[in-house]
């Protein structure tokens, strides 16, 4: 009787068991402790509890989806955050009561696609050398120059890179667009030569390295433009015993047409920082129908003798900014032509050369416009000119709005010129229209002349209308070669703010008789 009774309560405790099984079951499969139990995951992380070692990362690369396969099969520690899917362990549920609870798998869950991997970083450095160039100063490096830029063109905001300590011999060269991406660097940190190979030019060319209808352009570094104008600006004396050398053969051969060395035609938004532009043949930096040209800490230098070697050029060119640069050359330091507005020029210095000039303008009976133009703050020592403005006989136009402000002139010849009857040849014909000049401040210009402290030379049927002067004292420096000589004014009127040193009575005070230039609507 007594074994009867223990077998049958080993039985009943047997069904109770399989009873609360089932009943485990069918509450996981019901989901109750699976929503609880994420409630509670989600409450513990924002209150701080630790988190699993497996963290997702959200920045870009390595982001760990927590839906995504764990590489792991191992199980998981209960201290940390479970991971979900193939290959993982379901959470471990408590019962309401706190009791063991059943471990039960969760149900299953649809895994989002990965993210995409991010593209591979596409170099954006052209090294010239990796495309061939020798930079050893004799071979020809043109084609590699050519292949880096060729590369270059199909990226947004890539480097071209000459590299420092060498050499690279290139002939004329056009860097063109307009179908290259914008805002290109070409990291100048060695020197580029130009051919002295008379073949190489043919008859002759107006530009050496040329950048053409490109946004964004930038040319920066440490590095050097050697034009070595030296061939083209002696030439061998048929009387010299020793003619036939091969370097004075070839330097017959060379053209009469020369170079511009670095010129940019029809682009916007250009910087050009840094570099140096030694000896070019002809200008040094020419800026032809561009917009928005930012130039600073150049250094331009050939010798004083070098014939038309300009500093900077600038033609049909607008919001212009040069400043902190040091140039001495041949010609004028800065050339400003037709077509030009909106120029700021500051922090300069200048000498040797021929000071900065508005002009030639309305050569051939051409229309000149130039307009806003400010130069300020420079330094001039032993140039030809100061600052001035010319203009050929016979052009029409008008240029308007210049002031100079704040230069310093050592041992110019003529600090200050507006000349209306510009001629670089022994006579010139004489004829009635000029290009109008009007509205010319010039402020704090002080310093020492050679020659004449200043030139107004002004025509009868455009005279010169609205000049300033404020500020200027000119003291004379006796030099044995030179003459000195007074202030010089012809139909030149204006104002005297202050007294001038030395005393400019020529000036005419007020305006030209009706003003009748300033009427003419179609000056510009």
């Amino acid at each position: 009787m007594r074994l009867g009774l223990k077998g049958l309560t080993f039985l009943l405790l047997l069904v109770l068991l399989v009873l609360c099984s089932s009943i485990c079951l069918c509450d996981a499969r019901s989901g109750k402790h699976w929503r609880r139990s994420r409630a509670t995951s989600t409450s513990m992380l924002r209150k701080g509890k630790p988190k699993s070692s497996s963290s997702h990362k959200q920045n870009g690369k390595g982001i760990q989806n927590p839906y995504q396969p764990s590489p792991s099969t191992s199980p998981v520690s209960p201290s940390r955050s479970p991971v979900h899917g193939k290959g993982g362990q379901g959470p471990t549920m408590p019962t309401p009561g706190g009791g063991s609870g059943c471990t039960v798998p969760p149900p299953p869950l649809l895994q989002p696609p990965p993210p995409p991997s991010p593209p591979a970083e596409q170099d954006t450095v052209f090294n010239v050398v990796d495309f061939g160039a020798k930079g050893d100063g004799v071979t020809d490096d043109t084609q590699a120059f050519e292949a880096a830029w060729a590369a270059a063109c199909k990226v947004e905001a890539s480097t071209v890179l000459i590299p420092s300590e060498l050499e690279f011999v290139v002939g004329p060269i056009s860097f063109s667009g307009p179908y290259c991406k914008p805002n290109i660097l070409f990291q100048l940190d060695g020197t580029i030569l130009a051919q002295t190979s008379a073949r190489v030019w043919g008859s002759g060319l107006l530009q050496w390295l040329e950048f053409t209808k490109l946004t964004g352009i930038a040319i920066q570094g440490s590095g050097v433009i050697n034009g070595r104008g030296q061939e083209w600006w002696t030439y061998s004396d048929p009387n010299d015993d020793d003619d036939d050398d091969a370097f004075r053969v070839e330097l017959d051969k060379m053209p009469q047409i020369k170079p511009t060395a670095l010129r940019f035609y029809g682009s916007s938004n250009v910087t050009v920082t840094g570099i140096t532009i030694v000896n070019s043949s002809q200008c040094h930096l020419k800026f032809d129908s561009c917009q928005g040209v930012m130039v600073h800490d150049l250094t331009i230098s050939s010798p004083e003798n070098s014939p038309n070697t300009d500093g900077i050029h600038l033609q049909n060119s607008r919001e212009v900014n040069i400043h902190h640069t040091n140039m001495a050359c041949g010609d004028d330091c800065v050339s400003i032509q037709t077509g030009c507005s909106d120029i700021n020029i500051h922090n300069v210095n200048c000498g040797p050369g021929h000071g900065i000039s508005i002009g030639g303008l309305g050569r051939y009976n051409t229309k000149a416009c130039v307009s806003n133009v400010t130069v300020r703050d420079v330094n001039m020592f032993k140039t030809m000119n100061g600052v001035r403005i010319k203009t050929w006989q016979g052009g029409s136009g008008l240029v308007q709005g210049i002031r100079f402000s704040n230069i310093q002139v050592s041992e110019v010849q003529t600090p200050i010129i507006i000349d209306q009857f510009y001629c670089d040849k022994t006579t010139c014909r004489n004829q009635t229209s000029a290009v109008a000049v009007s509205g010319v401040q010039y402020e704090n210009i002080r310093g020492t002349f050679t020659i004449k402290p200043a030139h107004f030379a002004c025509s009868d049927n455009s005279p010169c209308s609205d000049i300033t002067l404020t500020g200027i004292q000119l003291k004379p420096v006796i030099v044995p070669q030179y003459h000195l000589y007074n202030p010089f004014c012809w139909q030149a009127f204006g104002v005297l703010y202050t007294p001038t040193v030395p005393p400019i009575a020529c000036l005419q005070i007020g305006k030209p008789a009706g003003n009748s230039v300033l009427s003419d609507g179609d000056l510009c």
